[in-house]
């Protein structure tokens, strides 16, 4: 079983409405979660009541993890309708050499592997628009996407919100990530990479048109 490390980035100055959560439960296993709200819809009052119920509840499987996301899709679509109170979620919980992927949304997630990068769920480019992404609370019936997948050594796990995703080219965050010694290092070079882009107000000719302003999360944890 793998030893693994882990480092977080997050700015919220935009809307406010990310969310994360890196949790130990013990005996070598790990919860990872990233939330993006979605803007005007009470993005930040779900994306925040997605990480207090995936802190509060005891996670044993990703059976535990997907009830705890149709529980707050009942109780959100019940309350907002499909209308308000509407957020992504993606969700890593790492036991041993097994990690269990499951999301609601379009939130990315990747897994670097010597000289490849797999996008395991997320949107895969082009903006989808707000109740299409199946976000949490958005539809009565939440359809959930689950992965699992068979950690090496040497392997590391990105979770990123659209904020990180639609200003970095999966094979650019892939680079960064590869040549990190410590996902804090990976956090770093991210961080300063869209800085930059920021301060620039334009993304390179391969990503298209300007910068995307939004809030960006993203958590980076990489196996030893």
């Amino acid at each position: 079983m793998p030893a693994s490390s882990v480092a977080t980035l997050q700015d919220n100055s935009t809307h406010g409405e990310d969310a994360f959560l890196v949790r130990d439960l013990g005996n070598n296993a790990f919860l990872d979660a990233v939330m993006d709200g979605v803007t005007g819809h009470g993005g930040k009052e779900a994306s925040q009541s997605v990480s207090e119920a995936l802190s509060g509840n005891d996670v044993t499987s990703g059976d535990t993890v997907s009830q705890v996301l149709l529980d707050l899709n009942s109780e959100f679509f019940q309350t907002g309708g499909g209308r308000f109170l509407l957020s992504t979620a993606s969700v890593a919980l790492c036991q041993g050499s097994q990690v269990t992927v499951i999301t609601a949304g379009d939130s990315p997630v990747y897994l670097v592997r010597g000289n490849t990068v797999q996008q395991v769920s997320g949107r895969k480019g082009g903006f989808l628009p707000v109740g299409a992404a199946r976000a949490v609370g958005s539809h009565e019936k939440l359809e959930l996407s689950s992965t699992t997948l068979i950690i090496e050594p040497g392997d590391r796990l990105v979770l990123t919100t659209d904020g990180v995703s639609d200003n970095v080219l999966p094979e650019e965050l892939a680079e960064v990530v590869r040549q990190s010694a410590t996902p804090q290092e990976a956090a770093q070079k991210v961080e300063k990479l869209i800085a930059e882009r920021l301060e620039s107000g334009v993304r390179p000719a391969h990503l298209g048109a300007r910068f995307r302003h939004d809030d960006r999360t993203a958590i980076f944890r990489f196996f030893q």
